[in-house]
C-alpha cells in the first residue's frame, strides 16, 4: 500500500464496518463483535496514518487519480491526524460502552451501522481537501446523529430531535449558500486552490470583500455545529436525549469537527486573504481577514464560557451539568484562537492550546457522560435529588468521575492542566505583546476556571459525596461499563504524565495549519511568486 492510499484507509474501514453490521442485523452477537472489531481496525488505521503523516508531513489522495483542483482531494497532515486520533479514542470507548449499555433491541435497530456511518462522516470531514465535500461529510455525520437524538422515542427525545434536526438543516442550507457564493467569487472549492488564489487575489480577479462576507456566513454554520454561543441552544436537550455513549461522541468528537473547520479554513485558507483598503468597520482595524474574525471569536468565546459556566452551576442533574459544561469548555477552546487571530506573535501557540484543550475535553467529557450513563443504568436516575452517596456504593466509578472532573478543572499531572496552562500562556504572552483584549481574555479564562471548579464541586458533593439515598443504596454498577470509564480515566493520567509527545504532535499540527504554501504544494499546485 502506497502512502497516498493510507489516507483513505480509516474512512474505508469505517464504511465497510457500517455495511457489514447492517448485513448482520439478524445475528446480534456477531454484529456486536464485528462492530467492535471494526472500531479497533479504525483505530489501527488511524495509528498507521498518523505514523506516516509524522514522517512524511503531508499525504494526499486524489480520487480516481484526477489531479487537483478538478478532482476530489483528501489531505492528511498533522492537524487532521491529531483530530483523527481524538476521534478514534472516543469512538473506541463509546462503542465498547454501547455494546453493554444499549439493550439488545436498541442495538438491532441499526445502532451499529449508524454509529459507523457517523464515524465515516467525521473522518471525511477531517480529511477532505475541498469545501463542498466538507459539506457532504458534515451531512453524512449529521444524518445518523438525528436518529440517535430521537433514539428512545419519548416526548422529550422527539422534541429535542426536532429542534436539533431543524437547526442543523437550516445551518446546512446556509452552508450550501455560502459555498456556492465562494465558488462564484473565487472560482474554486478546493481548499489549496482557494488559498493560492486568495494569496494572489488581484492576479485572479477576486474581490476580497464578498469573500469575507461569505466566510462570515460559513463561520456561523461552524459555530452552530460546535455549539458556540449564540448558537448553543440545541446542546442541552440533544445531549440529554441521546444515549450516553452517543452523547459522549457528540460532545467529544462531532463538536470538534466544527472546531477543526474553523482552524483549517480560517487559519489556513481565509487567513491568506487581505482587504487592501482595510476592514472599514467600527472598532476593527487591519487588513487581514483574521482581524475581523478574531474579535468575533473573542465575544463568542466569552459568551460560551460564562453562559455555560453559570448554566452548569444551576442544573439539577448530571447530564445538565455536563451539557452546559460543554458549552463553557468550547469557549476555552475558541478563546486562544481568538487571541491568536488578533495577535500574530502567539498564533501558533494559540492553535496548540486549542488542540490540547480539545483533546482533554474530548476524553474527560466523554468519560463524564459515560459515568452519567453508568449511574443511570445502575440507579435509574441522575438528578441530584435522587442520587447521593455514590462513593459508598460505587467507589471505582466515583474515582473515575473524580479524575474526569480534575482533568476539566486542570489539576496536574492530568491533560487538562496543560490545556488550561497553554490557554493562560497564550493570553499572558499576548498581553506582553500588547494585544488588544488580551488582559480581558486572561481574566475571562480565570473566571471560567473558577466556574468549572464550582459546578464540578457541586456535582461531586450532591451526587457522589454525602449520605447514601434510598435509590442508590444497594445499587451496583455494571463492571463492563465501569471498566470503560476506568480506561478513559487512566488515559487522562497517562497522557498527562507523558505529555511531551502530545505537545510535539499538537505543535506540528499548528505548524501545518499555518503552513499555507506547504499545504498548497502538497496537493500538487503551485503558488505564485
Amino acid at each position: 500500500m502506497s502512502l497516498s492510499h493510507v489516507v483513505i484507509a480509516p474512512m474505508l474501514v469505517a464504511l465497510v464496518t457500517a455495511i457489514v453490521t447492517l448485513l448482520t442485523r439478524s445475528r446480534p452477537t456477531l454484529q456486536g463483535g464485528l462492530s467492535l472489531l471494526g472500531v479497533v481496525g479504525y483505530a489501527v488505521a488511524v495509528a498507521v496514518l498518523v505514523g506516516d503523516v509524522l514522517s512524511e508531513t503531508v499525504l494526499t489522495y486524489q480520487l480516481s487519480n484526477w489531479a487537483a483542483p478538478f478532482g476530489i482531494t483528501l489531505v492528511a497532515d498533522a492537524l487532521s491526524a491529531f483530530m483523527l486520533v481524538l476521534a478514534a479514542v472516543v469512538s473506541l470507548a463509546a462503542l465498547a460502552f454501547s455494546v453493554i449499555y444499549v439493550n439488545s433491541y436498541g442495538q438491532r435497530v441499526s445502532y451499529h451501522p449508524l454509529f459507523h456511518f457517523m464515524l465515516v462522516g467525521v473522518t471525511g470531514s477531517f480529511l477532505t481537501g475541498d469545501i463542498f465535500n466538507l459539506f457532504v461529510w458534515f451531512e453524512v455525520m449529521l444524518m445518523p446523529s438525528y436518529v440517535f437524538v430521537v433514539f428512545y422515542s419519548g416526548k422529550a427525545h422527539t422534541s429535542a430531535a426536532l429542534k436539533y434536526t431543524v437547526l442543523n438543516l437550516i445551518g446546512s442550507a446556509v452552508m450550501l449558500v455560502a459555498i456556492g457564493g465562494l465558488y462564484s467569487t473565487t472560482g474554486t472549492l478546493n481548499m489549496a486552490d482557494m488559498t493560492r488564489r486568495l494569496l494572489a487575489a488581484e492576479e485572479y480577479g477576486i474581490d476580497p470583500a464578498p469573500v469575507l462576507g461569505l466566510a462570515a456566513l460559513l463561520f456561523a454554520v461552524f459555530a452552530l455545529k460546535a455549539g458556540i454561543v449564540p448558537f448553543q441552544f440545541w446542546v442541552p436537550e440533544a445531549y440529554s436525549a441521546a444515549p450516553a455513549p452517543i452523547t459522549a461522541v457528540l460532545a467529544g468528537v462531532t463538536k470538534k469537527v466544527g472546531v477543526y473547520a474553523i482552524i483549517r479554513l480560517y487559519f489556513t485558507v481565509f487567513a491568506a486573504a487581505t482587504l487592501p483598503e482595510g476592514l472599514g468597520l467600527p472598532g476593527l482595524s487591519g487588513t487581514s481577514f483574521l482581524a475581523f474574525f478574531g474579535p468575533v471569536m473573542f465575544l463568542m468565546a466569552l459568551g460560551s464560557i460564562f453562559l455555560g459556566g453559570f448554566g452548569a452551576v444551576s442544573r439539577p442533574d448530571l447530564d445538565g451539568v455536563f451539557a452546559y459544561s460543554s458549552i463553557g469548555q468550547v469557549g476555552f477552546i475558541v478563546l486562544p484562537l481568538a487571541v491568536g487571530a488578533t495577535v500574530p506573535a502567539v498564533r501558533s501557540l494559540a492553535i496548540v492550546a486549542a488542540l490540547v484543550y480539545s483533546l482533554n475535553h474530548a476524553i474527560a467529557k466523554s468519560l463524564l457522560f459515560l459515568v452519567s450513563g453508568t449511574v443511570d443504568d445502575a440507579v435509574g436516575a441522575i438528578t441530584f435529588d435522587d442520587i447521593g452517596g455514590l462513593t459508598g456504593e460505587m467507589p471505582v466509578l466515583s474515582a473515575g468521575f473524580f479524575v474526569g472532573s480534575l482533568a476539566l478543572i486542570g489539576i496536574p499531572p492530568l491533560t487538562g492542566f496543560f490545556g488550561k496552562l497553554l490557554v493562560f500562556q497564550v493570553a499572558s504572552d499576548a498581553t506582553i505583546a500588547g494585544g488588544n483584549g488580551a488582559t480581558l481574555a486572561l481574566a475571562a479564562a480565570l473566571a471560567g476556571a473558577i466556574l468549572t471548579i464550582a459546578y464540578l464541586s457541586r456535582a461531586w458533593k450532591e451526587g457522589f459525596w454525602g449520605e447514601t439515598t434510598g435509590a442508590v443504596e444497594g445499587a451496583t454498577a455494571t463492571p463492563g461499563l465501569v471498566a470503560v470509564v476506568v480506561g478513559l480515566a487512566t488515559l487522562l493520567v497517562v497522557v498527562g504524565v507523558g505529555f511531551d509527545p502530545v505537545y510535539q504532535v499538537a505543535n506540528a499540527a499548528a505548524d501545518a495549519a499555518l503552513a499555507r504554501t506547504d499545504y498548497v504544494r502538497a496537493v500538487g499546485l503551485e503558488v505564485s511568486s
